[in-house]
Order: structure tokens, then C-alpha cells, then sequence
């Protein structure tokens, strides 16, 4: 079992070796297309009045002269030795931006991504349950609704609803207006809404996919047998149908990494959540390559790692699967 396994983790290592380098070199062809410049950027209202050769240095310290294959052939042998370069919008090196704020976001993602997991298996089960019933129309309606609502739409309905009409939960932020420490009680509450919002966007994907699968099992031979013997309910439908059900899950938790990085980047902003999506909001609008290129990786590599995560699961959870033809 074990063997396959490693085998496809290596192969899928190899295979990501090129994917980062056509992005990262993406990155920076869409760099030297943009007619922004990084250097008028990062210099502000202060470049209007420099001089030329002052700007020239500037040009020449943060690398931004000379072809963009030769600047991305530099930022990946310096980035391969641990030297992501500084953010110019930011004024810190990329290196410490990261390591300041990937702990919030995974935070924040994991949460939701638990919440959409949970809630979607518990309502897509009892859907499956009663195919056709008042809670399997009333589900599947209220996730086809979602699926259409943009998490920044459900973050702005969730502030205006739990912390201005009801006032149970702060708008955003880390920690309360006025104090800069991070308390237990205050991560919780500063992160009850913007994971529940992040969370409910992914409810609907695993919901309907719950609800298909189970409800297919329940109508297989094997289920009808175990029904027959006597079984009771409950065991045939967490014993059997559940099992089987849930097997196509395993590659949606995969597919929604995507998905669940665009709602974090969304909610983040939202909230003003000091993670990593927000950082990228920021690199986008000050034209910040070389924090825009590392972030980028990142995600690449968290699309790739949750792809291979998932092919993992389906081959380990069924045995039917050949994991040398993933």
C-alpha cells in the first residue's frame, strides 16, 4: 500500500518542478508587461521631485533593470537559497511578510475549510436520508443559492448582521479596537465570523456532493442487502452508504483548494484578517513583484499539495483504485 503511495508523491514532486518555474517566469513576464513602474511605486510622491540618477540607483537596488528572464532567473536561484528579495510595498523582506502572516491565514482556512466539511456532510446525509423530502429541497435550494453568492456579499450580510444589528461578534480585526495583545477569548471571537463565512461559501460544493453520493449507495445492492439482513437504519447509513458516499468527497477537498484560497483573499480583505490573502491584495495594487512572485508560489504549491492530498485519500480509502495510474 505504502509503496504506491510513495511512488506517486514522488512523481507528483517531479511534475511540480516545472509548474512552480512556468508561473513563477509568468509572474514576471506579466511584470514586464505591466506599465506600471515598480520603482515610481515604491518611490511615491518623493519620485516626482528625484533625479534621474537617484532614481537609476533606486532602479539598480531593487533589481528591476536588465531582461525579465535574466530578473527571474535571479530571483529563483536566490529564492531556492532562501532570499525571496524585499517587498517594496511592504518595506520588509518577503521572507519575514510570510512568516508574519501564513500562520493567520492557515488558521482561518482551516477552521472554514473544517466548518464547510462538517456542515456539509451532516445536511448532505440527512438530505440523502429523505431524497425528494421538505429538508432535501429545502438544502439543495439554499445550496444552489450560495454557490451563486460571492464570499465578499456573505462576509458584508455577516457584519451587518452579528456586529451592527445584533452586536455579538466584532466586525474584524485581530484583537479589539484600542489593544494590540492577542488574548484565547478574543482570537475566537475575531475569528468566529470571517471562518463561518468562509466556511459557508464551501458548504454548498460538499453538500450536494454528500447528498449524491449517499444517496446513490442507498440504492445499491450491497445497502438493500444489509437492510434485509435486519440491519437497523443507522447502521447502513453511517456503516455502508456513508463509506461509499463519501469516496468522491476525498477528490472535491482537493479541487476546492483553488476556491478556498479566492474566498480566503476575499474574506480576509473583508474582515481585515492579517493573513497572507491580504498581503496579496496589497502586492497586487502597489505592483509588488517580488512579494506578489512568492505568494503566488505559495499558493501554487497549496493547489498541488491538496490535489495530491486527495488522490492520496481516494486511493488509500478504496483499494479498487490504482494509484500508479494517478
Amino acid at each position: 500500500m505504502w509503496g504506491p503511495a510513495a511512488r506517486l508523491v514522488g512523481r507528483r514532486l517531479l511534475a511540480a518542478v516545472p509548474v512552480l518555474a512556468a508561473v513563477t517566469f509568468g509572474v514576471f513576464a506579466v511584470a514586464a508587461a505591466s506599465p506600471f513602474d515598480p520603482v515610481q511605486q515604491y518611490a511615491g510622491s518623493a519620485g516626482l521631485n528625484a533625479s534621474q540618477e537617484t532614481l537609476d540607483q533606486l532602479r539598480a537596488n531593487l533589481n528591476v533593470d536588465g531582461p525579465f528572464p535574466q530578473r527571474w532567473w535571479d530571483w529563483l536561484t536566490s529564492a531556492l537559497a532562501g532570499d525571496f528579495g524585499d517587498s517594496t510595498s511592504l518595506r520588509q523582506p518577503v521572507a519575514q511578510v510570510i512568516t508574519e502572516r501564513l500562520g493567520w491565514s492557515v488558521l482561518l482556512c482551516a477552521v472554514g475549510f473544517a466548518f464547510a466539511v462538517l456542515v456539509g456532510t451532516v445536511l448532505g446525509l440527512a438530505a440523502a436520508r429523505r431524497r425528494g423530502g421538505l429538508l432535501d429541497r429545502t438544502v439543495t435550494s439554499l445550496s444552489y443559492t450560495l454557490e451563486a453568492a460571492p464570499p465578499f456579499w456573505l462576509g458584508l450580510l455577516g457584519i451587518w448582521l452579528f456586529a451592527l444589528q445584533l452586536g455579538v461578534l466584532p466586525a474584524g480585526g485581530l484583537t479589539d479596537s484600542g489593544s494590540d495583545v492577542v488574548t484565547a477569548g478574543g482570537l475566537l471571537r475575531h475569528l468566529a465570523l470571517p471562518a463561518v463565512v468562509l466556511g459557508i461559501s464551501q458548504v454548498p460544493w460538499f453538500l450536494l456532493y454528500v447528498r449524491q453520493g449517499v444517496g446513490d449507495a442507498l440504492e445499491e445492492d450491497a445497502v438493500r442487502g444489509a437492510r434485509a439482513r435486519g440491519l437497523s437504519e443507522r447502521t447502513v447509513l453511517l456503516g455502508h452508504a456513508l463509506r461509499s458516499g463519501l469516496l468522491p468527497v476525498l477528490t472535491l477537498i482537493g479541487s476546492r483548494v483553488p476556491e478556498l484560497i479566492t474566498g480566503a483573499l476575499l474574506v480576509e480583505t473583508v474582515f481585515s484578517w492579517p493573513g497572507i490573502a491580504s498581503a496579496t491584495v496589497e502586492a497586487a495594487t502597489a505592483t509588488d513583484f517580488p512579494l506578489l512572485a512568492a505568494l503566488t508560489t505559495l499558493a501554487t504549491v497549496a493547489v498541488l499539495a491538496g490535489n495530491l492530498l486527495s488522490d492520496l485519500g481516494y486511493g488509500l480509502a478504496d483499494p479498487r483504485v490504482a494509484m500508479e495510474e494517478m
